[in-house]
Order: C-alpha cells, then structure tokens, then sequence
C-alpha cells in the first residue's frame, strides 16, 4: 500500500493514516474479506479511482467473493462499479446492507 514507485500507493495520498509497511508483503485484501465472513462484505468501485485499475480491483473482489461462495453464501458479497473517483456512491451499497443487515 505505501510504494514509491505505485501509482496507486497511499504514499502520494493525503490520508496520514494508510501508511501501513510492508502490508501488501503479508496479507491482501480477498484474505481480509475472507476474514470478515459470515458477515456481509460490499465494494463500490469508481472507475476512474486512482488507487488501481478495475481489472486489479475485480481480480481480488473474485478471490473473496469465491471464498463466500464456498461457504454458501454468495448473497453477503456484492461489488457496484461507477463513473468516479475514490469517493461513496451509496446508491447500491445501502440497497445491499437493507437487504443483508435486516432481521
């Protein structure tokens, strides 16, 4: 996540608390999303969102959603891409925690 040579590293970002060494090296982020089932996980992706590409993005949103998957339940995992930067969307996320967070 800090890189110097990332174009989507945190280094060159203004948010002073991403600077986490070495994290890429030791656990990526399908692994973190592995960590939190069985609770309901969603990403919003703004296609124009520096931090990567939405190849990179959807390539690690699979290995997590595979993950739910097997455990059965593939319903608790979404992704929603948008015209955008690195900001919140909501739209589809709000939808996702009514219909995952509603008892």
């Amino acid at each position: 996540m800090t890189s110097v040579t990332s174009r989507g590293s945190f280094m060159f970002d203004d948010s002073y608390d991403l600077y986490q060494f070495n994290f890429a090296n030791v656990i990526n982020y399908s692994e973190l999303a592995n960590l939190m089932a069985p609770r309901p996980f969603m990403v919003e992706r703004g296609r124009s969102d520096g931090i990567g590409v939405d190849e990179w993005i959807a390539f690690e949103y699979a290995r997590g959603q595979r993950f739910y998957t097997q455990l059965g339940i593939a319903g608790r995992t979404a992704i929603e891409y948008f015209d955008g930067g690195h900001t919140i969307k909501g739209k589809g996320t709000f939808d996702f925690l009514r219909r995952n967070l509603q008892h």
